[in-house]
């Protein structure tokens, strides 16, 4: 009785899933359907690449260094050292009116709005380019180790 039931189960399952049954072949679009609209690209890139580096030293999750100054245009690498996983998390109200937008377009693979994803892997690089970014500061942190006071300033001139 159990095998008849897990039996019917299976086949319900299949069934909606599509395993049963005839396929059909997929029809072309019609001619006049539109493209979809692309996302915004970031603006291309024009200056300097920096690093910050990810840390752990001790019990103290860090990024070295904490503050760094670039230029619109400069490119800031985040490399996962130690103590991973780390990403880089811009706090939203302590960035420039206009720079959500312009971090929104450069971060790849984004986790939410302003922030980077998780990088495990050691070595592993998190580019981030700040052309077309509105000059000020830009406060950002850790969200693993946020409350273990991972957090820096990067200053756009």
């Amino acid at each position: 009785m159990r095998s008849t039931s897990m039996v019917a189960g299976l086949a319900v399952i299949l069934a909606a899933c599509g395993g049963g049954g005839e396929q059909k072949p997929a029809e072309a679009p019609p001619a006049e359907a539109a493209p979809a609209p692309e996302a915004a690209a970031p603006a291309p890139t024009t200056g300097t690449v920096h690093e910050v580096k990810m840390v752990l030293e001790g019990t103290k999750y860090l990024y070295v260094p904490a503050e760094l100054t670039i230029k619109a245009g400069d490119v800031v690498n985040f490399v996962n050292v130690s103590g991973g996983p780390h990403n880089v998390q811009f706090y939203p109200d302590s960035i420039p009116a206009g720079a959500a937008a312009v971090l929104d377009a450069a971060m790849k693979d984004r986790m939410g709005p302003v922030a980077g994803p998780l990088i495990a892997e050691p070595n592993a690089v998190y580019s981030i380019s700040f052309a077309g970014a509105p000059a000020g500061e830009y406060k950002f942190f850790c969200l693993p180790h946020q409350a273990l006071g991972m957090k820096a300033k990067l200053t756009v001139q």
